[in-house]
């Protein structure tokens, strides 16, 4: 059958000719999408995975080739449009519509393939540019509607352009908050106060964990229980919240807790608890320097001890050369030290200031239960009690009759 024999065809039957056309074109639009999609497509899948970067990988992952390959059977279906002449305008707006979002919906693919590879980078530390790629979306996606307006109005873009000076005021109302965020995408970026992968807290939002993602309206932090919180991009700016990026980078993690000494059990050391005391290897030195004072001093070795050495004083020693000899504690380069805080209705604090050599939360816990099982538990070799609340067996004693 020739070309000739099908026009003599169709001049002959009016009625079905134009199911006819509408046939043949969809005929021609399957197989070129099936070349498209199968070939084109396939064959640039097929490429970016024997190559070893992963940049095309992502690329393709995102602006899907697939996807694109609808625009070939847009393409005939324009063309061959002048087949329908009463319908060709019709046509050809609808195929160049097409082709103009589905050229939208790809650019915004290659926006978020572009924050993935920068992600995906070995210079990325956290810093996010998803706002900046939200924006860049957002403009295409407002270009995409000024020229599919202009194309079905018949007007010029440039025409729609100049008239948004008039309804200005509108916009910034409406994209208030995206204005915000934009700037305050600007100042956290330029100043570098949050990257993704940060730990936060947030106390007005119930924020309290990792950073997940920075994009131009919103900051997801996965909290540690596992709960999702979403913070407006803007009220990082006007919020208060804590960033724990300094102590991870700093390679140290804080103790900062009290043992809490019973006032009473306070007293000096007399001969008997001295001499107990020397045997203990971290404070012998200690003691050693104090008695040697008191023989310099030409006085009575016992009356010495008994008012230059207390028992508290002497656990402190020993509570600073115990972290001293912790090889998971910073000894150089950050505080290490045990003081004394003011006496209160719980007892006499004594505070271990002092930073763990690793930040990992678990491991953290562990050096600081370790340490306050140790003191606890040596504090009564110094003639010492931790004080503690009043509980029911105490006061079911002082109700017991005295035998």
């Amino acid at each position: 059958m020739t070309i000739e024999s099908i026009q003599a065809w169709l001049e002959a039957n009016p009625v079905w000719a134009p199911w006819a056309l509408v046939g043949i074109i969809l005929v021609l639009d399957t197989v070129v999408f099936l070349v498209a999609r199968n070939l084109l497509a396939r064959a640039i899948i097929y490429l970016t995975s024997r190559t070893k970067t992963k940049v095309d990988d992502i690329l393709v992952k995102f602006m899907r080739p697939y996807r694109f390959a609808w625009i070939a059977p847009l393409l005939v279906t324009y063309y061959l449009a002048t087949w329908f002449p009463s319908a060709v305008g019709f046509l050809r707006d609808l195929m160049l519509l097409g082709i103009l979002w589905l050229t939208v919906i790809t650019f915004n693919g290659m926006f978020t393939a572009l924050n993935a590879i920068y992600e995906a980078g070995d210079a990325y530390r956290g810093v996010s540019i998803q706002g900046y790629m939200d924006l860049g979306k957002l403009l295409v996606v407002t270009i995409g509607v000024i020229l599919t307006v202009a194309h079905i109005t018949g007007q010029s873009p440039f025409a729609l352009l100049s008239g948004l000076g008039a309804i200005m005021a509108v916009l910034v109302l409406i994209f208030h908050d995206t204005l915000l965020s934009f700037v305050a995408s600007l100042q956290i970026q330029s100043q570098d106060l949050v990257r993704e992968g940060d730990w936060i807290e947030m106390p007005a939002y119930d924020a309290d964990g990792d950073v997940m993602n920075i994009a131009l309206h919103t900051i997801k932090v996965r909290n540690w229980n596992n709960t999702i919180t979403v913070v407006p991009t803007h009220k990082l700016l006007t919020t208060p919240y804590r960033n724990w990026r300094g102590m991870t980078e700093s390679g140290g993690r804080r103790i900062k807790r009290a043992l809490y000494v019973d006032l009473n059990s306070v007293r000096f050391c007399d001969q008997e608890l001295v001499e107990r005391l020397q045997k203990i290897a971290l404070v012998k030195d200690y003691i050693a320097r104090h008695l040697e004072g008191a023989e310099a001093e030409e006085c009575d070795r016992q009356v010495c001890a008994d008012h230059e050495l207390t028992n508290v004083g002497v656990f402190r020693a020993y509570m600073t050369a115990y972290l001293q000899q912790r090889d998971d504690l910073h000894q150089t380069g950050l505080t290490l030290l045990v003081r004394q805080l003011d006496p209160g209705p719980t007892g006499l604090p004594l505070e271990v200031y002092a930073f763990t050599k690793t930040t990992a939360w678990e491991e953290y816990e562990a050096i600081q239960a370790e340490i306050f099982e140790h003191l606890v538990a040596a504090a009564p070799a110094f003639g010492l009690e931790v004080f503690q609340q009043p509980t029911g067996t105490d006061f079911q004693a002082l109700a017991e009759p005295v035998a």
